[in-house]
C-alpha cells in the first residue's frame, strides 16, 4: 500500500490535468450557451456534473467518494 505522500506523488500531476480538463469543459459550455440564447433549459447532465464537483470538494475523509459519484451517474436518465 501507498503512503499519503507516495499517492500524491505518483497521482498529483494527473489529477491536476483532469482538473483544469473539466474546467476547460465547463468554460466551453458556458461560452457556448452564452452564443445560444435559444438553448435556455438547463441539462441535467451539467446538475450531475456540479453535483459531483461538490462531493469532491467537500474534503471528506471517508474513502467513498468513487462510489458516491458512481451511484451518482449510474442514476442519469
Amino acid at each position: 500500500m501507498l503512503t499519503a505522500d507516495k499517492v500524491l506523488d505518483r497521482y498529483y500531476l494527473d489529477v491536476r490535468c483532469m482538473l483544469v480538463e473539466i474546467a476547460a469543459t465547463l468554460d466551453r459550455h458556458d461560452r457556448a450557451v452564452a452564443d445560444d440564447a435559444a438553448d435556455s433549459a438547463r441539462d441535467p447532465r451539467l446538475d450531475k456534473v456540479y453535483e459531483a464537483l461538490a462531493v469532491l470538494a467537500e474534503g471528506s475523509s471517508t474513502a467513498d467518494r468513487s462510489e458516491r459519484l458512481l451511484n451518482m451517474f449510474s442514476d442519469l436518465d
